[in-house]
């Protein structure tokens, strides 16, 4: 089966496409992973978006779509795959779809979310320095304040890229950019939505109901 997630940062995407990967036995993929394995296998398609990206230039869409389109088409994907947040604009799709496409896509499956409440529960990610636990402010304090659970730990890192106003710039990208995916892949019949403000083992459940569903 081969199975689009998407999610904006923060749903849980990653999660749930690791999951699926140890129930499906089938790789999860995703553009980063693939570009920097092109580049340091010296492929034709990682000698153009090397070229591209020391120039300090956006990878244009269809060398990414080519760069999908040839990893797919590797032999351990050929009981299916997971792609992880791409596509993400609707040009990516319909080049994915496009003529000489390795394969087709069976499930688009959407992680939805609650905006605000996402801000929040990002914004308030903290994590141990010391032994990585995670925390989150507003939903999983430490305990005692200021110590951690697990190793007692006083010292806390914050990311900065989960600042209220950076999420809600991150949040406002996704939207604008994949928007337009939703009513091309409902029109298709493969769009499913999950509640991504649920748990994880309640995301996770939702997502395998949708997998064992007939194609």
């Amino acid at each position: 089966m081969n199975i689009i997630l998407l999610g904006p940062p923060g749903a849980g995407k990653g999660t749930q496409a690791q999951i699926l990967k140890e129930t499906l036995n089938i790789p999860k993929l995703s553009t980063g992973d693939m570009l920097r394995e092109a580049v340091a296998k010296g492929t034709e398609i990682g000698k153009k978006a090397d070229k591209i990206m020391k120039a300090g230039q956006l990878v244009p869409d269809d060398v990414i779509v080519s760069m999908v389109r040839a990893r797919i088409a590797e032999a351990d994907c050929r009981n299916g795959f997971i792609l992880d947040g791409f596509p993400r604009t609707l040009t990516q799709a319909q080049f994915l779809d496009g003529p000489g496409a390795a394969q087709k896509i069976d499930k688009v499956i959407e992680i939805k979310v609650n905006d605000k409440a996402l801000i929040t529960r990002i914004s308030g990610r903290f994590t141990c320095a010391k032994c990585g636990a995670g925390y989150n402010k507003e939903t999983k304090p430490t305990a005692v304040a200021g110590i951690c659970d697990n190793c007692g730990s006083t010292e806390f890192v914050f990311r900065a890229d989960d600042k209220a106003e950076t999420v809600a710039a991150r949040l406002k990208a996704y939207n604008d950019q994949t928007a337009p995916l939703l009513p091309y892949y409902r029109e298709k019949g493969i769009l499913f939505s999950v509640d991504g403000m649920a748990d994880i083992d309640e995301v996770t459940r939702q997502i395998r109901g949708i997998v064992k569903k007939a194609a």
